[in-house]
């Protein structure tokens, strides 16, 4: 048996209202702490549950500083702006409220608050993981599971890479999930982030450095999100399936948290850094495709995940199988209204050799179940956008 390594500290409360715990729960793990800092973004501070949040902190007597300049891809030119705001407030702990782009946020500020760099010095090593700041996470959307990963995922503004800064004294030692935050979220987001958290389970069950754990979370992630998704896109306000959502969101993070995502998560990442596209959408476009390739070589475990994902029955064949999961992704993608790759805003053909190139150097390449090369991203990219059959064998 192969060597197999799962971690994760983070202590985890769910439940409807569970947001109004937080007090209580900082008194308990950090009864020394008064001075917080909120990394949330705009949105949510217009939607006014910032506020909320900031309200029930500073009743309980906690000094509050809010830094909402986030981007739905974070740069690190505004990590280093929340870090410095970190350490002229005195602030001694984060709290990341809202979806992925803020949590990762939060992770990037705890770590360059206390100990200073940017987060290219953590990327190539130059600075060393320590020193981080308490981490709590509150996600407002079903989709990144951040709030239990080891991972930040950053852009260099000056290059449009994106970087993943990884370490176990990243992983968040408090997440608070509160189906009743997703409610609100509206339905195209609801879409974007339900199927990242797909994409995460997949990637985590299948890549070459999964696990046994990893992959009994991403089995459960994978047979609740085709379920409940689509519940959640049409009606909001269908409680159940925002609360199962939550929870496959969750256990997706989970999964591919002491594992690593793959190919899909290369390109969506190459295109998000150029153009800004939302992370859900840029995975949703490449999925069929990517899984197309993949399944040429690991048939096997591409029909297994079909037939957790009901596409497939028990009764097909391997063959069948994987068919049933490329045309069955691509339309479950279709019916939640996520756009095609050639219909994305500023998507050019001219920049397609940048997407190629840095996806091919995104760390997490080298997982990708199948070997791939430049010539295979390029391949991919070309069928994702001309829409070529998704012809697996």
């Amino acid at each position: 048996m192969d060597l197999s390594y799962y971690h994760c500290g983070t202590k985890i409360i769910m439940g409807n209202g569970s947001t109004k715990e937080i007090s209580r729960v900082i008194k308990e793990y950090y009864p020394d702490k008064t001075r917080i800092m909120v990394v949330s973004d705009r949105g949510l501070v217009n939607l006014g549950l910032v506020s909320t949040l900031l309200n029930t902190l500073d009743g309980a007597g906690y000094e509050t500083i809010l830094f909402d300049s986030v981007s739905q891809n974070p740069r690190d030119t505004e990590c280093i702006q929340g870090a410095r705001l970190y350490m002229e407030q005195s602030c001694e702990m984060v709290i990341g409220f809202g979806g992925g782009s803020s949590i990762d946020t939060a992770k990037a500020i705890a770590l360059l608050g206390p100990n200073g760099g940017t987060p290219l010095d953590y990327f190539h090593k130059k600075r060393e993981y320590e020193n981080i700041a308490p981490i709590i996470c509150i996600p407002t959307t079903a989709g990144t599971g951040s709030e239990v990963t080891r991972s930040s995922v950053i852009t260099v503004a000056s290059t449009h890479q994106k970087i993943t800064l990884k370490h176990e004294l990243l992983r968040p030692t408090l997440a608070i999930l509160d189906p009743e935050l997703t409610y609100s979220l509206p339905a195209h987001i609801t879409a974007a982030t339900g199927v990242d958290a797909l994409v995460h389970a997949i990637e985590g069950y299948t890549c070459k450095v999964t696990n046994p754990i990893s992959q009994a979370f991403g089995a459960r992630a994978m047979q609740l999100i085709p379920q409940y998704l689509l519940q959640a896109f049409e009606d909001g306000n269908n409680h159940e399936a925002r609360a199962k959502m939550l929870e496959a969101s969750l256990l997706a993070g989970l999964c591919f948290g002491s594992a690593d995502v793959a190919a899909v998560h290369c390109l969506a990442e190459g295109l998000g850094s150029l153009y800004d596209t939302p992370h859900g959408v840029a995975n949703a476009v490449f999925l069929p495709y990517v899984i197309a390739f993949n399944a040429q070589d690991n048939s096997n475990i591409h029909a297994l995940i079909s037939r957790l994902m009901k596409f497939a029955n028990d009764y097909d064949s391997d063959l069948v199988a994987v068919e049933k999961l490329v045309t069955g992704i691509k339309k479950f993608t279709e019916d939640l209204g996520i756009p095609r790759l050639k219909e994305l805003p500023n998507v050019k053909e001219e920049d397609f050799e940048k997407i190629v190139h840095l996806a091919y150097i995104n760390n997490s390449t080298i997982s990708n179940v199948r070997d791939v090369t430049e010539d295979d991203y390029r391949k991919i990219l070309s069928n994702a956008y001309y829409e070529n059959d998704l012809v697996w064998s």
